[in-house]
């Protein structure tokens, strides 16, 4: 980000939630770059930044398709990167229909199961070209959709022998459907549905494109302002997107930055916490793919382009980390042992689990989701249906105590003495007391060492770990039941140190991976592409090989920055193979010469006929600008000299997916899931692939259109702040921050003020379809009003980091009460940045007189389980008409 001539930070408030991150955004301002701040409120993001763009909470697809109508239209697009690098010139197949045609649908929407058949928006194969690999497009992929997560390579598309017009000219080529596409996303639509000025969308247009090019680049940073929504997924992509067109993707000062929450989040999905990934990024198998063949061909093809094609190395010496000698190629190298998905199995599906007592007992790591998730009173009495409840944490957060002093036993909905569940906390490590590594928003590996010995009983996550693996084990010993052998099979032998505790940096050595048999035999690998899939290798995640090369622990090296160069690369260490930027074959032509000297990053020596540079090339470091493709060859030896994006099945950069996004090979605007503003696109108002659950704890304001939308007539938004942390259960507990921020507050603007009778630092009461909660009012300048569609709309501000109990030095309601549970169906995340609600002045009332409130607003909004989750929206669409030959 330093490096970028312009920085537009959307969907997050930078400078406050990642304020040592910021310290490059500031770097590069000093250097001359434009910071651009697009953000419901002005925060102290927009306070430092050249230009805040208010924007209304959802809508963003709608600028962003705007900014790419407007570089369409004005030739702005880096015609020699797009035409070299990306699949414009590629042809889509005859049968695809877009929204444009089908009034805000695609091709194979299927109203029964809400899902769509992919079928029809694959590539037009060359005559006689056969797709071999992987799963092909079909109702099948449908089908398995909920849960089911590509890997790093993205969906396999078999040998990418495609028809492609290289003029760009043809009606069906990915460039002309793309223009198509977003030709009525323009600065009005922009103003009817963001309430965003022309002026500020034309500032916004000519920064973004005056500063990209060969001799310029624009960075976009994002965070979960983008991701918690039913659309975030691609939300992300229309960014991808813009700037594939703009030609800042794999260079300096370019790319799209996802910047992560805490110190490990990107930690903690390398290595993952999630339902449906193994370490790498490699896909949970599911419950059809029976066997390890069926899986590998179902992940990759062989006769793809790229490096996700060696996809059965990373797969079989993943397996032979954890199971060693058990796996064999006897045993499908240990595959059986792997759990199967059904479907999704996230955070939201468990605990509707949990209140339908199909779930016995549940360990809480680091999470608090009685404060920190969507829906809180459903996190609470979801977890009063269990057996037993674990709870790890440094403080007796909320989820610790809900089941004496939480919001429901104080109305009455709970009562302590009927609640079976049996509550263990356990006392965690902090991180100055255990050493290990984290990675961190820009893929580095660093290495945290211990500073002091954790206190009592506390222990850090790696010792409970294994700690509870030996006793587990021991229990299972004797057992001669097949369902144990995964368990017992396990390498489970770590060296300890003088206090018993297991040695962090033995973890990190076999995460890296080491050659098992030959001359190598015991040696760390330096290289995913070391990895085979004969089971001489092991390595518990293939994109962090090299981290332990040479047996040096690279996430430990401290080299300053005034010692080496500006990239830096002996500090930390950066995944795959310690390169700073991904894909940055792209950071030159493609003759191999850089863009412009400005913008030098990788090039082509032809004297050493290798690629060279400032980092690790992102490509075969042999292969030459103007290499032809070897289709036949697949994997690393297919890619042409000119195939940058060296994970994806055809060498380039998606300006339309045909495989991979569940709701869309193209991102187009829907509403939130709840919305006073129609679509002013489309018919269809909420995305109708995002996935719903009509409950009767579940319930959903109507939008804009239906009976009883006036109830709930402004749209409320969360966010952090500096001093508090997510939930609060590093930050509440401590005086010195608390007395920063003691209370929870709303923001809104002296208009809404006005209009509801709202006093400064007197008090509010919020109420959505699922709560009331009560809050300090802050009335400021900060959120404005918005005119969109005609009308003035209103937003209200609430930052979520308060929660009831008695053991925190600050408490306060949990503004996450007021959420409900409509998820992405691409990832699964929740709808946590646009919710509808009234404000009115006052404290809220207590005990079941709180419910009576809640209830009536509910009664006067006539809202059932069906409002606002039926999937098909306006006129004629409720009877299902549309079909999948649509």
């Amino acid at each position: 980000m330093a490096n970028a001539d312009c920085i537009v930070i959307q969907g997050s408030n930078m400078a406050e939630c990642h304020p040592v991150g910021y310290q490059w955004v500031t770097e590069a301002r000093a250097r001359g770059a434009k910071v651009i701040h697009v953000d419901p409120r002005f925060t102290r993001t927009s306070a430092v930044a050249d230009k805040h763009v208010p924007i209304r909470a959802g809508s963003d697809v709608v600028l962003l398709g705007a900014l790419i109508n407007y570089v369409i239209s004005n030739e702005l697009w880096f015609k020699e990167y797009v035409l070299a690098y990306t699949n414009a010139a590629t042809l889509v197949g005859e049968d695809f229909r877009d929204t444009e045609d089908l009034d805000g649908l695609f091709s194979g929407y299927d109203p029964g199961t809400g899902q769509y058949d992919l079928t029809s928006w694959a590539y037009e194969r060359k005559e006689g070209a056969e797709a071999t690999g992987g799963y092909e497009h079909g109702a099948d992929t449908a089908a398995r959709a909920a849960g089911h997560q590509y890997g790093s390579g993205g969906p396999p598309i078999g040998n990418p022998r495609f028809e492609q017009d290289r003029t760009l000219e043809h009606p069906r080529s990915v460039f002309q459907i793309l223009k198509r596409h977003y030709a009525r996303y323009t600065p009005e639509m922009v103003r009817e549905a963001c309430g965003i000025s022309p002026e500020d969308f034309d500032y916004l247009a000519r920064t973004i494109t005056e500063n990209s090019g060969r001799d310029r680049t624009t960075c976009f940073a994002y965070a979960v302002g983008w991701t918690q929504h039913t659309l975030g997924a691609q939300f992300i992509r229309t960014a991808a997107i813009l700037q594939l067109l703009l030609g800042n993707v794999g260079r300096p000062g370019g790319g799209v930055m996802a910047l992560r929450g805490h110190a490990s989040i990107q930690g903690s999905t390398d290595i993952p916490t999630l339902f449906n990934l193994l370490p790498g990024y490699l896909p949970m198998p599911n419950a059809g793919m029976e066997t390890l063949q069926q899986y590998l061909d179902a992940i990759a093809s062989p006769t793809q382009k790229g490096y996700w094609a060696a996809a059965d190395t990373y797969t079989i010496s993943l397996l032979k980390a954890w199971w060693g000698d058990a796996a064999n190629e006897d045993s499908e190298w240990g595959y059986q042992y792997l759990p199967r998905i059904t479907g999704a199995h996230g955070t939201y599906e468990t605990v509707m689990s949990m209140l339908d007592d199909e779930v016995e007992g549940y360990f809480l790591f680091g999470q608090n989701p009685a404060v920190g998730s969507a829906h809180g009173r459903m996190q609470r009495l979801g977890m009063s249906h269990l057996k037993w409840l674990v709870v790890r944490d440094l403080n007796l957060i909320e989820s610790a105590t809900w089941w004496k002093d939480g919001p429901e036993i104080a109305s009455g909905e709970l009562k302590t003495e009927d609640i079976a569940t049996e509550v263990f906390f356990l006392p965690a490590a902090t991180h100055v007391e255990k050493a290990g590594s984290f990675t961190q928003t820009q893929r580095m590996l660093q290495w945290r060492h211990q500073a002091v010995r954790p206190p009592g009983d506390c222990q850090s996550e790696l010792e409970f770990f294994y700690e509870l693996g030996k006793r587990i084990r021991a229990k299972l010993a004797d057992s001669t039941d097949e369902r144990d052998r995964p368990l017992l099979d396990l390498t489970w032998d770590y060296p300890v140190d003088e206090h018993g505790e297991p040695d962090a940096e033995a973890v990190l050595a076999e995460i890296n991976g080491r050659h098992l048999t030959g001359p190598q035999a015991g040696r760390p690998l330096s290289s995913y592409t070391e990895m085979r899939a004969d089971g001489s290798t092991s390595g518990g995640c293939w994109i962090y090989t090299g981290v332990y090369a040479d047996g040096i622990n690279h996430a430990a090296d401290r080299k300053p920055q005034q010692e080496q160069g500006l990239v830096a690369p002996e500090w930390g260490w950066v995944w795959p193979s310690n390169r700073r930027i991904l894909y940055n074959r792209a950071s030159a032509d493609p003759d191999g010469k850089p863009w412009s000297e400005r913008k030098k990053y990788i090039w082509w020596d032809p004297e050493q006929n290798r690629w060279t540079g400032d980092d690790v090339p992102d490509f075969p470091v042999d292969l030459a600008p103007g290499t032809p493709s070897d289709l036949d060859a697949g994997g690393a030896a297919a890619l042409a000299g000119d195939d940058p994006f060296i994970m994806q099945s055809d060498g380039k950069g998606w300006l339309f997916a045909p495989k991979g996004m569940v709701d869309g090979p193209l991102p187009t605007h829907y509403e939130p899931q709840e919305s006073p503003v129609a679509n002013p696109l489309y018919r269809q108002q909420q995305n109708p692939a995002r996935l719903t659950y009509p409950r009767a704890d579940n319930l959903s304001a109507p939008s804009a259109g239906e009976p009883g939308s006036e109830v709930y007539p402004y749209v409320f938004t969360t966010y952090r702040l500096t001093e508090h942390h997510t939930a609060g259960g590093m930050s509440r507990w401590l005086p010195y921050l608390s007395e920063l921020q003691p209370e929870l507050f709303c923001e809104v603007s002296p208009e809404l003020a006005a209009e509801r009778g709202l006093e400064p630092y007197g008090w509010a009461t919020i109420i959505s379809p699922r709560s009331a909660i009560e809050a300090r009012v802050l009335v400021t300048e900060r959120v404005k009003p918005l005119v969109v569609s005609g009308r003035t709309f209103h937003q209200i501000g609430l930052p979520y980091h308060w929660g009831v109990g008695q053991d925190a030095v600050v408490s306060g309601d949990a503004v996450n009460d007021l959420l409900g549970v409509t998820l992405d169906p691409n990832v699964q995340i929740q709808e946590s940045k646009a919710g509808s609600c009234d404000i009115i002045p006052g404290r809220r009332p207590r005990g079941a007189a709180l419910l009576s409130l809640i209830a009536e607003y509910q009664t006067r909004a006539g809202v059932t389980p069906e409002t606002g989750n039926q999937k098909l929206t306006g006129p004629g669409r409720a009877s299902g008409h549309e079909t999948k030959e649509n």
